[in-house]
């Protein structure tokens, strides 16, 4: 019997970078599908097509292409086991702030700072009041020099980190959230310089992705992705989850679980080239960061986003991004094991 295989794509990947204008939004599809019907797909809907492969954003340029994009998604999310996971960076970057710029301080005085998901609540209300109570430029100075300290690791870009809080209205701001750092609280600055410890958001991509991918797999399965520079990163990570063969389990949402060892077996990589399932987790991927784009006026609407992503079912689409519905948030993540999944991850797979 032939082990199931989800091809593997990704977008907006700039490594450690999270606060790249250009690429506000980050993310990865999965499919089951063969190549074999992938490629019937592709000339169903794009018969005269004469580049070497299908590419979403080489398509997406020409007008008369996108209805034949839609319907070639519309397709394939109707028929096939997919999952499309996309993230607001900025969002994510502020989420970790909060991970190492702050729990570490709640931590050691005994505080579960991930309760209920109210780490998602705080890294919400700093997303929308930040800019306004303390000026854009001041609030993504602070995020700027954490992303520095994390990726320098030196006292002088901890310093700098400290500072800019320090000269912030961090107290009027959010004190909760702010207050450690700006008191250079040594269990954080400590979080912060651990080696392994990045703003690369590809473990958290590939953690959610998987954690759908292990519902939709009836037994072993394999995730085939781009031969890129891009996905290097993702294959070292896949191959380190592959061989973690402690068993254990945790609830991250109402609809998310991990649990180990996990059904993926084998991770291999191909060129897209020759890969017609990996070019259709390209279209997905491609036009659900285009669409988070056009929603969030980060480029012209070009095509009506909100009719994108209504071709996918709940089951098939996750998103990271801000929300201030607090009530909802906490039901979503009630009895969330978040303390306990970052603290099991950070000691088996950050080495």
């Amino acid at each position: 019997m032939t082990m199931e295989r989800f091809a593997v794509d990704e977008g907006g990947y700039t490594g450690f970078d999270l606060m790249n204008a250009e690429q506000r939004f980050q993310g990865a599809s999965a499919i089951s599908i063969s190549d074999d019907e992938a490629k019937r797909l592709i000339k169903e809907h794009f018969p005269k097509l004469q580049a070497p492969e299908l590419k979403y954003g080489t398509l997406a340029r020409r007008t008369n292409n996108r209805e034949r994009l839609i319907s070639l998604q519309k397709d394939v999310l109707a028929h096939h086991k997919c999952v499309t996971y996309i993230c607001d960076k900025r969002f994510l970057l502020i989420l970790m702030f909060l991970d190492y710029a702050t729990e570490p301080w709640y931590h050691k005085r005994g505080a579960n700072f991930y309760e209920d998901g109210q780490n998602y609540a705080m890294a919400s209300l700093l997303h929308y009041i930040g800019p306004s109570m303390m000026g854009k430029a001041t609030f993504e100075g602070i995020l700027a020099a954490f992303q520095s300290a994390v990726k320098e690791k030196t006292p002088e870009a901890l310093k700098e980190l400290v500072l800019r809080v320090r000269r912030s209205k961090w107290e009027e701001t959010l004190a909760e959230g702010l207050g450690p750092i700006a008191m250079a609280s040594p269990e954080c600055l400590s979080a912060i310089t651990v080696p392994d410890v990045s703003t690369d958001a590809a473990i958290v991509v590939l953690h959610s992705l998987i954690s759908r991918m292990e519902i939709m797999a009836d037994g072993p399965y394999r995730v085939e992705h781009d031969r890129s520079k891009n996905l290097l990163q993702y294959n070292v990570l896949l191959q380190r989850l592959i061989d973690h063969d402690e068993t254990i389990e945790f609830t991250q949402t109402q609809i998310a679980r991990i649990k180990f060892p996990l059904k993926l077996s084998e991770v291999t990589q191909a060129d897209s080239k020759d890969s017609p399932s990996v070019q259709l987790a390209d279209a997905l991927i491609g036009a659900a960061i285009e669409a988070g784009n056009m929603l969030t006026g980060q480029r012209a609407a070009e095509i009506d986003p909100k009719r994108v992503l209504s071709l996918y079912r709940d089951d098939q689409f996750i998103h990271l991004i801000p929300s201030i519905d607090f009530e909802e948030q906490k039901k979503f993540r009630e009895g969330t094991q978040a303390d306990e999944v970052i603290e099991y991850f950070g000691r088996h797979f950050y080495k």
